[in-house]
């Protein structure tokens, strides 16, 4: 029997080397395999956002005494002799930014006096003289005066700078039929296609998971990963209940948060299902900002309650937080941390966004530069630096978009300039990462210990990693979210990591395109806003990890580990999808209906 023992044991040594060889090549092949879907993955949400772009709307239009017709193709339209202007007129009795048509969720037009010098008196600094406008507007024989404007109906009259003007909106039937005429999304790039591609990725990744796993496997792990697969497919179908059929945008979130919970699984095996019920709150957030912001008229009235809410996040951040490695960036409550600031982001983009109406009112800036000083501020208060730095580039390009104001920024970044000089004076561990900036090998065991590690992670990567869950980086403070690019670049290589990349770049530049075709000022300033907001967080992760920026502890966005900026960005994702307004492409968005027939 001593033989048939012999024997037993030699087929289970065979049996456990094939199974080596086959673990091992095809761990390999799903190293090589990764990377060409994740690249699929982005560029066909690239392509369907340049090949499906954003047609112009027309919503009525005003006729000149020659019978031309200058169409008005978004709900607020600026009327002047500046060639940026939404209704360029080249008279010189016309001045630069003149009046505004402005359209509401409804359908009633009022038309307002947007000239400087015609705004009605504030008192202090604000005070304007009503009777040195020589020249109102007049809609029919009525004066266009004061901030709410003169409604406006069919054919009505409106002298311009002498100009006659006839308006004429586009009735209910109009605005149906111009949305069936116009092309919808998804025609040539079919989002359910890239989600089956992106699945294939998903379950290629919690594969690779589950094999580096190995004896410490447990069903926490596929469940969850089953569980990220479900979120994804019931959004996607959600949006489809709505007849909603774009999907690109969504689809680059849940490629990076696919990222973000291999990190976790990595790092902290024990916290996926938390960060599972994490990406479900986050997605639910998301489409409540979405039905928040389809009405205009609501944003507006939110508009102060949202920024006393903001403020009062900031004041319990100052009063509760606890201080963390010099940081006071954590709130604790029932045992569950959350950082305030980053749901500020959310309420500072609400505040500093504007529609038309108000866009042009000095005080309204003023206010919101005063209201943007003290969240900057409040974050250098509590040591929180780095998400100060995002605050202040977001408020550089709402300051932008709203004034266009050069003398306005650079003064801005002057004060900025000044205040960074006296917080490396009196904040040491500040100047000590400055000092460090660029010299990191020399401080490998000090000042440069992170992005010395992270340097050696992502070299040792390569283009294809060394595998989810194989790498070392994962051991180090704060990898998961701090260094969470070092993470991606050893484990699953630098190509998947530069799709991540991409894909934060990407909606970038759809805010952008989308900018010019939006309806409202509002969505066009606060779209770019998030994006900024999105693209500045993964620059500092990204170049601080590799000591071409200070390290500054920011998170990359859906990807590094942490509730807190995981939801913020899948809010943030909200008014990035308001500025889509492709036919049928955003849920934010409203269709016109088909009017009813009336009999009689």
């Amino acid at each position: 029997m001593e033989w048939l023992n012999d024997l037993i044991e030699q087929l289970n040594t065979v049996i456990t080397q094939i199974d080596d060889i086959f673990f091992s090549y095809a761990t390999m092949s799903i190293r090589f395999f990764l990377p060409l879907l994740a690249i699929i993955i982005v560029t066909r949400c690239v392509q369907s956002f340049l090949r499906e772009k954003s047609e112009a709307e027309q919503w009525g239009y005003l006729s000149l005494p020659n019978g031309s017709r200058i169409p008005l193709n978004h709900w607020e339209n600026v009327i002047g002799r500046a060639k940026s202007s939404d209704v360029h007129m080249e008279y010189p009795t016309v001045s630069r930014t003149h009046a505004a048509v402005i359209r509401d969720d409804k359908g009633s037009w009022r038309i307002y006096d947007i000239r400087p010098f015609a705004q009605p008196a504030h008192g202090g600094w604000f005070r304007w003289k009503r009777d040195e406008v020589k020249d109102p507007i007049i809609v029919n024989d009525m004066a266009v005066e004061g901030n709410d404007g003169v409604p406006l109906e069919t054919e009505d009259s409106i002298n311009l700078g002498g100009v006659e003007l006839v308006f004429f909106p586009m009735d209910k039937t109009g605005e149906y039929e111009q949305a069936n005429t116009r092309k919808k999304p998804g025609k040539h790039i079919k989002p359910g296609a890239t989600l089956f591609i992106l699945t294939q990725f998903q379950l290629l990744l919690g594969i690779q998971l589950c094999i580096s796993m190995g004896d410490d496997l447990t069903m926490d792990i596929p469940l969850s990963w089953l569980a990220l697969i479900a979120v994804m497919w019931l959004s996607y179908w959600i949006t489809r209940a709505m007849r909603r059929v774009a999907f690109e945008v969504e689809a680059l979130s849940f490629f990076l948060c696919t990222i973000g919970l291999s990190v976790t699984v990595t790092s902290v095996p024990s916290d996926v299902y938390k960060q599972i019920l994490l990406l479900v709150a986050g997605v639910c957030l998301f489409f409540t900002v979405g039905w928040f912001l389809r009405d205009l008229n609501r944003v507006k009235k939110m508009r102060l309650p949202i920024a006393v809410a903001g403020l009062l996040l900031l004041a319990s951040n100052l009063i509760f937080s606890n201080t963390i490695y010099g940081a006071r960036r954590w709130i604790e409550i029932g045992g569950i941390s959350f950082q305030p600031s980053e749901f500020v982001k959310i309420a500072f983009i609400f505040v500093g966004a504007a529609t038309l109406d108000r866009l042009f009112a000095k005080r309204n800036m003023i206010v919101f530069i005063g209201f943007a000083g003290v969240c900057v501020i409040a974050l250098a208060m509590i040591n929180d630096f780095g998400s100060a730095l995002v605050f202040f580039v977001t408020y550089l390009v709402i300051a932008f978009m709203r004034s266009g104001d050069m003398a306005t920024i650079f003064l801005s970044v002057g004060g900025a300039g000044f205040a960074g000089f006296l917080a490396m004076r009196f904040r040491t561990h500040i100047a000590g990462r400055f000092a460090t900036w660029g010299n990191a090998w020399e401080f490998a065991q000090s000042g440069g210990f992170q992005q010395t590690r992270a340097m050696s992670a992502a070299a040792s990567g390569g283009l294809f990693g060394v595998g989810a869950g194989e790498g070392w980086l994962k051991n180090i403070f704060a990898a998961d979210n701090d260094l969470v690019f070092g993470v991606m670049s050893e484990e699953l290589g630098l190509i998947i990591a530069a799709a991540a990349i991409g894909a934060i770049v990407s909606l970038a530049v759809f805010s952008v395109r989308s900018a010019g075709t939006v309806r409202s000022s509002f969505y066009a300033i606060s779209a770019c806003a998030a994006a900024s907001v999105l693209v500045f967080q993964m620059s500092l992760n990204v170049l601080g990890s590799v000591d071409i920026l200070p390290f500054t502890g920011i998170t990359f966005p859906f990807v590094s580990r942490g509730g807190s900026s995981l939801i913020a960005s899948w809010s943030l994702l909200a008014f990035i999808k308001a500025a889509d307004t492709r036919q049928n492409a955003s849920f934010v968005v409203k269709t016109p209906k088909q009017p009813r027939n009336r009999k009689g």
